[in-house]
């Protein structure tokens, strides 16, 4: 995982992301609207229905393993500089693993995140809603 050189993650512009962990998002989007609308487009044509569902699951398989990926890597440096070691015994904290700690929580506290978390419950809200009136009202 390539270490983000942050001053300070409240200097958020300072703490650019990558282009990979931008087009890695949009794929998440991409999936989550797919999966979403996947019951409108079943009772506009039942091919487009389909291509939205195997888009989705193919968007969020190719997002999960890059998050995964991104987690194992941070997980694995948070193990072997003995991070959680030092923090909860007190040891001193060197310069640079002050500078990883900092990097680690400035890559946690992404708002592409929380972009993807409300997208996701939004477009959920949505698609349960859509799917009860396709479901059940629309048919009565």
């Amino acid at each position: 995982m390539p270490v983000r050189k942050c001053a300070a993650c409240s200097e958020y512009k300072r703490c650019k992301e990558d282009s990979a962990s931008w087009f890695f998002f949009i794929i998440g989007v991409i999936a989550t609207i797919a999966v979403r609308i996947v019951t409108v487009l079943v009772h506009i044509n039942p091919l487009y229905g389909q291509i939205a569902w195997y888009i989705g699951v193919v968007g969020f398989f190719v997002f999960f393993v890059y998050k995964y990926k991104i987690e194992r890597a941070r997980y694995k440096l948070i193990v072997k500089q003995k991070l959680m070691d030092k923090l909860s015994q007190a040891e001193r904290i060197s310069q640079e693993d002050r500078r990883l700690i900092g990097s680690i929580l400035c890559a946690m506290s992404s708002h592409k995140d929380r972009i993807n978390y409300l997208l996701i419950f939004v477009s959920s809200a949505l698609a349960l809603i859509i799917a009860v009136y396709f479901d059940f009202v629309k048919k009565g």
